[in-house]
């Protein structure tokens, strides 16, 4: 049972309170940022917790055991230690969360209430949200290789081997119009769709993922889909870009597409749900093979 300091404790028991929530935030580089649902700024225990940010509490949800229990946080990018350019970048990416709920009237009268991680940032608008993810939530990591048809390489990475830079696997152009989760480029004619369907397209120091690609009424021009719909191309009309291949991560499409066979990360030649089913039988094989007259 967590025990309360004893001047909270009393103030619990009065009719009124004034309690806050505040969250110190630590990042993986170092980096130490506070936050709090208060309307002025709180100090205690060494850190300074803005009220500027934005920031408040969602819905939280705890489970007994050891399954994770989830919490979430949401806020305006509308403080100087947030900016959407990090989030892009996966500076907050798995930073630490620390929980705290404390006395506004007296911020050395507060208690740590939960530790979590900092998981997948949702951006929209002007905001953001997140889910805190319990220490329980490790459990649920994977660890290891996992045993599936499909490729776990990312093309182009050191596992799997392909030299991205060869002219045959990019496309260069330039940027005719940026939106939330599309762009439009000028690419020129006889771009193949299920090349560079799945690919990515590199903007500057931003690499955006792909979800596929369709050319306009005008000719050369074509619209790019983005893997993330709101994902937000921040570059000028004109920027050059490059497209690079993509791939669906089969062993079909690593063998005769990009002649890479040997480096397949995959398992395509697991044998499959038919036939850990078959059994023996009078009348022929049960292994989901057609039926043969």
């Amino acid at each position: 049972m967590r025990e309360l300091p004893a001047g909270l404790a009393e103030r619990l028991r009065e009719p009124a309170t004034t309690l806050a929530s505040a969250w110190r935030l630590t990042r993986r580089d170092g980096a130490v940022l506070g936050f709090t649902d208060h309307d002025a700024d709180l100090r205690f225990d060494g850190t300074l917790f803005h009220a500027a940010s934005g920031w408040t509490a969602g819905e939280a949800e705890g489970t007994a055991g050891l399954v994770a229990g989830t919490a979430a946080v949401g806020g305006a990018l509308s403080c100087d230690a947030l900016s959407e350019e990090d989030i892009a970048a996966g500076g907050f990416d798995g930073a630490r969360i620390e929980v705290f709920r404390v006395d506004w009237s007296e911020p050395a009268l507060h208690v740590l209430v939960d530790v979590a991680e900092l998981g997948p940032i949702r951006r929209a608008g002007g905001g953001f949200s997140a889910e805190l993810r319990g220490l329980a939530a490790r459990l649920d990591d994977v660890h290891g290789r996992t045993y599936r048809r499909r490729c776990d390489a990312v093309l182009g990475d050191r596992r799997c081997g392909v030299d991205l830079t060869a002219a045959a696997w990019r496309r260069d152009g330039t940027l005719v119009e940026g939106g939330e989760g599309r762009l439009v480029a000028r690419l020129g004619p006889g771009i193949d769709a299920a090349l560079f369907g799945l690919g990515r397209v590199v903007l500057g120091n931003e690499t955006l993922f792909l979800a596929g690609l369709t050319e306009t009424e005008t000719p050369g021009d074509w619209r790019l889909a983005l893997a993330e719909p709101e994902a937000r191309v921040r570059a000028v009309p004109g920027a050059a870009l490059r497209l690079l291949a993509g791939c669906d991560r089969s062993f079909a499409t690593c063998r005769d597409r990009f002649r890479n066979a040997l480096n397949f990360r995959g398992f395509p030649h697991m044998p499959g749900n038919d036939a850990a089913l078959g059994v023996a039988k009078r009348d022929g094989a049960h292994d989901g093979s057609p039926v043969v007259p």
